[in-house]
C-alpha cells in the first residue's frame, strides 16, 4: 500500500492532564477509563485511531510523577519504555498548569524521539496566556509541531490526528481494520469497576485500591457473561468505606459498572463484587507483577 502510514505514538505527561480522554477521542471509542483523579492510568494501554491512509497506534502511558511505593515507581517505569519504542512521542501539557513540565521535557530530550506537543484544556485558557505558552515550549524543545487542543469539547483534536498520522513512518497497518484496543474483556472489566470506584471515593482510598478479576464465565443459558472481582484495599477502614452502610456503595459500584459494560458489548453481564485486605499491596513486587500478568487472562493474584 504505497504511501500508507502507520506507527506508535507514546501518549505521555503529567498524571491527570486529560492524556486517556485525548486518546478515547481520536480512537472515537472508550478505550481508557478516565476521572478526575491523579494517576488514574496505571499501565500502558493501545488504542488504534485511523486517518485516510494512516494507522496510529496510540499508547496511553501512567502520568509521570515522583513515585512514593513500588507501584507508582513501575508506573513511571512503564511511560519511560513506552518512549523507547514509540514512532513519535505526543506530549500532553495542562495548559492551565504552567511550568511544570521540566522532568518529562528531560524525558524527551534523552529519547530523541520526533515530538508533538498538545496543548491541553484550551476551553480553560484565555489566548493572552497561550500564545507566550507556545513561545515557551518552542524555546524549551525541538517540537514538530505544537497544537492547542481540548480533549473534552474536540476543539483542535482533528488537525492533532492528521498531524500525528503525517509524522509516522511510511509502512504498512499493523493491525485489522475493526481493531481498536489490546485490552481483554476481562482487563476492561476490572478497568470499568475500578473507574466507577474512583468517581465514588476520596482522599487516599482510590490510590490505595485495585480492582482484580478472579475469574470469568459464560452462562449461555442465561446468555450473561459472570464476572467475579474483588476490589483490594490496604485497611479495615477503606473495606468498610467500599461496602458502604449495609451494602449500598459496592452495590452502587457494581450496578454502574454493570451498565457501562452492557452499553459497551451489548451483552449481559452479572457481577459478583467483593472487598479484600492486603495491607502494603502497592509495595508487594510479586502482587504487582501478577496484577498485571494476570490480568490479561482473569486471573487472581491474591
Amino acid at each position: 500500500m504505497t504511501g500508507f502510514r502507520s506507527g506508535e505514538v507514546a501518549v505521555v505527561g503529567r498524571p491527570n492532564v486529560g492524556k486517556s480522554t485525548l486518546v478515547n477521542r481520536l480512537v472515537g471509542e472508550k478505550v481508557a477509563i478516565v476521572s478526575d483523579k491523579p494517576q488514574t492510568t496505571r499501565k500502558r494501554i493501545l488504542g488504534i485511531a485511523r486517518r485516510p491512509g494512516a494507522e496510529i497506534a496510540l499508547v496511553d502511558t501512567p502520568g509521570i510523577h515522583r513515585p512514593d511505593h513500588r507501584m507508582n515507581a513501575a508506573m513511571v517505569r512503564d511511560a519511560t519504555e513506552a518512549l523507547s519504542t514509540a514512532d513519535v512521542v505526543l506530549l500532553v501539557v495542562d495548559a492551565t498548569q504552567e511550568g511544570k513540565e521540566g522532568r518529562v521535557l528531560e524525558m524527551l530530550a534523552r529519547a530523541a524521539v520526533p515530538a508533538i506537543l498538545a496543548l491541553n484544556k484550551i476551553d480553560l485558557v484565555g489566548k493572552e496566556r497561550l500564545l507566550p505558552m507556545i513561545a515557551d515550549f518552542s524555546r524549551r524543545h525541538d517540537f514538530r509541531e505544537i497544537v492547542p487542543i481540548s480533549a473534552k469539547t474536540g476543539d483542535g483534536v482533528e488537525r492533532l490526528g492528521d498531524l500525528l498520522a503525517a509524522n509516522l513512518p511510511e509502512r504498512p497497518a499493523a493491525y485489522p481494520e475493526d481493531f481498536l484496543s489490546a485490552t481483554s474483556e476481562a482487563e476492561w472489566a476490572a478497568e470499568v469497576i475500578r473507574e466507577k470506584l474512583l468517581e465514588r471515593t476520596r482522599q487516599e482510598l482510590p490510590f490505595a485500591s485495585a480492582v482484580v478479576v478472579e475469574r470469568m464465565t459464560r452462562d449461555e443459558e442465561r446468555d450473561v457473561s459472570v464476572v467475579y472481582a474483588s476490589i483490594v484495599v490496604e485497611k479495615e477502614g477503606q473495606k468498610a468505606i467500599v461496602i458502604g452502610r449495609g451494602g449500598s456503595m459496592i452495590r452502587e459500584i457494581g450496578t454502574a459498572a454493570r451498565a457501562e459494560l452492557e452499553e459497551k458489548s451489548g451483552g449481559r453481564y452479572f457481577l459478583d463484587l467483593t472487598v479484600k485486605v492486603r495491607a502494603d499491596w502497592r509495595d508487594d513486587e510479586r502482587f504487582l507483577a501478577r496484577l498485571v500478568t494476570d490480568a490479561r487472562k482473569g486471573g487472581s493474584p491474591l
